[in-house]
């Protein structure tokens, strides 16, 4: 866990408890009339944990003087430690409509220096304004979540996951594409009506954590040995998959697969020469009507015949996508022939996936299936 530079401040502590002069039990510290922390201390130059009041954050301190009476000044040297999510706010800096069902929005922010840049599939949550009260309900910190939820439904912020599709800190510019549903939910109506200068929320990664951010699920095998990737997803996972094409090694093969509601939403996407990139539009049938039919051809092209029968492994556990998420990430793929990476509305994928590893004996470890979606329900 990375932390922040120190920053110096002088605070004054009074005593509460314990002897004189050293050592002492209890601090409270005030920074002015304002009251900062309570510290346990029992020894001069020690680092001490601080919990500060009404703050959503641990600090660590370290005491450089030591005060001769009850009262006094003191140095405290304060690093705060940094969360692997932070919640940005930022600006509308372009609209741009990439096609029928696709839009792209520039974020820009005075803090988007700080927005890690993992590439992939690496996801965020964009947080809409309430029109009666805005974000005066929305709390910040690792709890947001909890207090959230703890709201009355009226005064809950929607919010929805979504692929940071082009990080540029330099810039403090995120972009992300929103695929249009007319007014049929509030990410859609936010997006339609989106202008610049707008202003809205996202909770993403913080650069300044240097662990693992999570929310990346294209895990495909740390040795890059794995001969093919087979890439499929409806409209919802267009954004990732781009950008996944875009970071792929460029002696990459395989194929991507992607479903789009028309024939205009096909988008100019840059892939390794290796990678064959197919889009099928529903134009007005069913999600997956193009889908899984591609992708049970890729399969075939894909798989060696090996794979072919089914596998003695390859039982899989019924998942009811009505009562729950399909949702299921490799930590470490096999150096295996095929790694496959699936998204899109939770019924079309469990079909996929029954598909690859039943049907066709892929080993469950080097499949990543997402329900991004599920019809009827909405996130949250």
């Amino acid at each position: 866990m990375r932390e922040e530079s120190p920053q110096e401040s002088r605070l004054r502590l009074v005593l509460i408890g314990g002897g004189l002069p050293w050592p002492v039990t209890q601090y409270e510290v005030y920074d002015g009339k304002r009251f900062v922390a309570r510290l346990d201390l029992a020894y001069p130059e020690r680092r001490v944990g601080i919990e500060y009041d009404g703050d959503h954050h641990r600090s660590a301190g370290v005491i450089l003087g030591c005060p001769n009476s009850t009262r006094g000044e003191v140095r405290v040297t304060t690093t705060q430690v940094v969360a692997p999510w932070r919640q940005f706010t930022v600006d509308v800096a372009g609209v741009t409509i990439l096609s029928p069902s696709f839009i792209r929005i520039t974020f820009t922010g005075p803090e988007l220096h700080r927005f890690a840049d993992n590439g992939y599939d690496q996801r965020f949550k964009l947080i809409f304004p309430v029109p009666e009260h805005g974000y005066a309900y929305l709390k910040d910190g690792p709890d947001w979540y909890e207090q959230w939820r703890a709201l009355p439904t009226e005064q809950r912020n929607p919010f929805r996951t979504y692929t940071a599709r082009a990080v540029r800190p330099h810039l403090g510019e995120v972009d992300v594409d929103l695929v249009l549903h007319g007014d049929a939910g509030p990410a859609s109506r936010w997006a339609v009506g989106a202008t610049k200068g707008d202003r809205i929320v996202l909770l993403g990664p913080d650069a300044g954590f240097d662990g693992d951010h999570g929310g990346i699920e294209f895990r495909p095998p740390a040795s890059g040995v794995s001969r093919s990737v087979l890439l499929a997803g409806d409209e919802t996972a267009v954004p990732a998959i781009c950008s996944i094409l875009e970071r792929l090694p460029a002696h990459t093969r395989g194929e991507a697969i992607l479903e789009v509601p028309h024939a205009g939403d096909r988008l100019a996407v840059t892939a390794p020469p290796g990678v064959v990139v197919t889009w099928g539009a529903r134009d007005g049938d069913g999600h997956g009507s193009r889908l899984i039919p591609a992708v049970v051809e890729a399969a075939g092209r894909l798989l060696p015949t090996r794979h072919r029968q089914m596998r003695d492994d390859a039982e899989l556990s019924d998942i009811d996508i009505d009562d729950s998420i399909l949702w299921e990430v490799p930590e470490a793929a096999p150096a295996d022939s095929l790694y496959a990476w699936l998204a899109g509305e939770a019924g079309v994928i469990k079909t996929l996936r029954r598909h690859l590893v039943a049907e066709r004996g892929m080993d469950r470890t080097a499949v990543a299936f997402m329900g991004y979606w599920r019809l009827g329900r909405a996130e949250g």
